[in-house]
């Protein structure tokens, strides 16, 4: 099973900081922490092998590395699209995805956003960005370099509307003033491991299951209460088989 999920003699994790609720990392320096962290840090444990982080702060530079066999794992949001080349497992958490507009916005609730005057800046190759380009059909995109910097791009493009995880929206609006988050979400993002298409059917079942561990035994619940994080649910399980 190493071969199968290790070509390289180790286990090379595709880590995205720029979803502060999967993994941050505060010191370029210093390895990354968060759920996705601990969770590639488990696997790597089980199978006997050293575990090398790949860190990018965009979900499409995350996504393109397992797609490309540049990491062996990731930590992605499903999608139809990402799935052309990358194998998911079930979710181990949902995170949800919100709206943010000035105060003095006349927008009051989520249903007011698909306008053909509203602009919404979004991270680029993001969950947001590619369900917002399935789904609007009158509201323009404005995509920012990474999710992180999505509100600063709705305040310097003078834009309507920014979207993306709510948690790190609500950190922008605090470090900002003057914002606020529309009522609930406007989608529910399922965030699940993911490997290399190419790789093996023993590699992806033994993914699988070890997802479904990870979540039946509180690891999953366990890490967010240990990094802090509010607002992401833990994924139910899977029905057996």
């Amino acid at each position: 099973m190493i071969k199968e999920f290790s070509p390289t003699g180790k286990l090379r994790a595709s880590i995205n900081t720029g979803n502060p609720i999967l993994a941050k990392r505060d010191d370029p320096n210093q390895s990354p922490t968060g759920v996705s962290v601990d969770l590639a840090k488990e696997l790597a444990k089980r199978l006997g092998l050293q575990v090398e982080y790949v860190v990018f702060n965009a979900a499409g530079l995350s996504v393109d590395a397992v797609k490309q066999d540049k990491a062996d794992i990731g930590f992605f949001a499903i999608d139809t699209l990402r799935g052309e080349g990358i194998v998911f497992t079930a979710p181990y958490v949902l995170i949800e995805g919100s709206y943010l507009v000035k105060n003095e916005s006349p927008l009051k609730s989520n249903e007011e956003i698909d306008r053909k005057e509203h602009r919404i800046a979004v991270g680029k190759g993001s969950a947001y960005d590619l369900f917002l380009t399935r789904e609007l059909k009158n509201a323009q995109i404005y995509r920012a370099p990474t999710s992180p910097l999505v509100v600063d791009t709705f305040l310097e493009k003078k834009l309507e509307v920014a979207a993306g995880v709510k948690q790190q929206l609500e950190m922008d609006a605090n470090r900002i003033g003057n914002l606020r988050l529309l009522p609930g979400n406007f989608m529910v993002i399922a965030q699940a491991m993911g490997l290399p298409k190419n790789r093996s059917q023993a590699a992806q079942n033994y993914l699988h299951a070890f997802v479904e561990e990870m979540k039946s035994s509180g690891f999953v619940a366990r890490s967010l209460a240990r990094h802090r994080i509010e607002g992401a649910a833990v994924a139910p399980d899977m029905p057996k088989q």
